[in-house]
C-alpha cells in the first residue's frame, strides 16, 4: 500500500509499541497526526491512574518527530459502553473480555465519530497483520472483482493481539494500519532503545485497556459491590467456605479462592443463588470441555469459517484445533480435538483457519 498520498492517525498509548509505530512511519518520510485517547476514572487518586505517565509519554515521542498531539477524551462512551458491558456480563454470570469490545467501540469506535473520520488510516500499536484477496462475485446478475481485506496474526505467537480485534467492523478494519504487526517484540524494543525513545525501558502494561494499574477486582467491586455467597463442593455438596460475589470468579480460575488443601478449582456457578462450585485436585476432569457451542459469531470480513479451524478462548500463543458444525444464525457447535480447560460463558471463541494465519471473527461461548 503505498502510503504518501493518504491521511494518517497515529494512536499514541504511551507505550513503546505506538512510540515505534510513529517512528517507522515518519522513517518512511510522512508526518501523521497523533492522538492520546483520555480515558480514565474521574476520581484518579483514588483508582491510583496512570494516565498521567502515558500521556507525558505520548507527548515526549510526538514531540521527538515533529508531530502534533491531540488529545481526545473518550472518558464518557469508555464508561458508558465498555463499563456497562463488562458489568451486565459478569452480573449475569459471564466471562467478559473488555478489551476485545475497547477496540471496537473505542479505538476505532468512538475515536472515529470525533477525529478518525477525518483520515484515512488509524494507525495503531497491535500485533496484528492484514492481507488483500481479490474474489469474485455476482452483483445484479453481473460478476465483478473486489478486494477483500483480511485481519492476519503476527509472527510472534505470544504478542499476537488478533483476538482483541476479532469484533472489529469490516469498515474498521479497512482504516486499520498496523506497522509493526509483523515485527518480534524483540525487535520493536531494539528500535526503540537504538532510537533512544523515552519508553525504550517500559514495561508493557498488564490487565484491562486503559484501566491503568488498577485492579480489576477492585474495578467489580467499585460497580457491583460485594455479595457474600457460600463455596461448595462440586463432588459432595458440602459447604468449604464463602466468597465475596460469584463476579470475583471465572470458570477454570484456581488462585485467589482462599481455601485451604487446595488446588481447588471453579467449575461451575449458581448466578440465582450466588454460590460457586469447585473441585478439588489438580486439573479436575470436570474443568475441562472439548464440545461446547457458540452464538452471534461475528464475521469480520463477512466471510464464513470453514469446518476445519483453530481457536483461541483466552489471550495465550496456542492456537487449538477444532471443528466447527454450523447451527444456523451465527451459532455454531465447537468440537475440539481435545479437551480445553476452562471454557466459560461470555467468553469469546476467536476462530482462525487451520494454518491459524487468517482470522475470521468471534463468536460468545453459550451456556450448555
Amino acid at each position: 500500500m503505498n502510503l504518501q498520498d493518504k491521511r494518517i492517525a497515529v494512536l499514541l498509548s504511551g507505550g513503546v509499541d505506538s512510540s515505534v509505530v510513529l517512528y517507522e512511519l515518519v522513517r518512511q518520510g510522512l508526518k501523521p497526526d497523533c492522538f492520546y485517547i483520555k480515558i480514565g476514572p474521574e476520581e484518579e487518586e483514588e483508582w491510583d491512574c496512570s494516565s498521567e505517565e502515558d500521556l507525558e509519554m505520548a507527548t515526549a515521542v510526538s514531540h521527538k518527530y515533529g508531530c502534533k498531539l491531540e488529545v481526545i477524551d473518550c472518558h464518557k462512551e469508555y464508561w458508558d459502553q465498555v463499563t456497562k458491558y463488562t458489568m451486565d456480563k459478569v452480573r449475569a454470570g459471564f466471562t467478559p473480555n473488555p478489551d476485545v469490545m475497547c477496540n471496537r467501540l473505542i479505538k476505532f469506535g468512538a475515536f472515529h465519530e470525533k477525529r478518525g473520520h477525518d483520515y484515512d488510516l488509524i494507525a495503531t500499536g497491535h500485533y496484528a497483520t492484514t492481507e488483500e484477496e481479490e474474489i469474485s462475485e455476482t452483483v445484479n446478475g453481473q460478476l465483478s472483482n473486489r478486494k477483500l481485506k483480511w485481519l492476519c496474526t503476527s509472527p510472534d505467537p505470544v504478542k499476537d493481539q488478533t483476538d482483541f480485534l476479532a469484533q472489529i467492523y469490516d469498515w474498521q478494519l479497512e482504516k486499520a494500519l498496523f506497522p509493526i504487526g509483523h515485527m518480534m517484540k524483540e525487535e520493536v524494543r531494539e528500535i526503540a532503545e537504538r532510537e533512544h525513545l523515552v519508553n525504550a525501558k517500559r514495561k508493557d502494561s498488564q490487565g484491562i485497556c486503559f484501566l491503568g494499574k488498577i485492579n480489576y477486582n477492585d474495578y467489580l467491586r467499585r460497580y457491583l459491590g460485594e455479595w457474600p455467597g457460600d463455596v461448595i463442593e462440586l463432588e459432595t455438596g458440602k459447604k468449604i467456605g464463602k466468597h465475596k460475589g460469584h463476579w470475583f470468579h471465572t470458570i477454570g480460575q484456581r488462585k485467589g479462592m482462599g481455601l485451604g488443601g487446595g488446588p481447588w478449582f471453579v467449575i461451575k456457578k449458581d448466578v440465582e443463588q450466588n454460590i460457586i462450585y469447585v473441585s478439588h485436585g489438580y486439573d479436575p476432569e470436570s474443568a475441562y470441555t472439548q464440545d461446547f457451542p457458540i452464538h452471534d459469531f461475528h464475521s469480520i470480513n463477512g466471510q464464513q469459517p470453514p469446518k476445519d479451524i483453530t481457536l483461541k478462548i483466552r489471550h495465550t500463543p496456542d492456537y487449538l484445533p477444532a471443528q466447527l458444525e454450523p447451527l444456523g444464525e451465527g451459532r455454531y457447535m465447537v468440537h475440539a480435538q481435545a479437551p480445553i480447560h476452562g471454557v466459560a460463558p461470555g467468553q469469546f471463541c476467536v476462530i482462525y483457519d487451520e494454518q491459524h494465519h487468517r482470522c475470521y471473527g468471534s463468536g460468545e461461548i453459550s451456556i450448555e
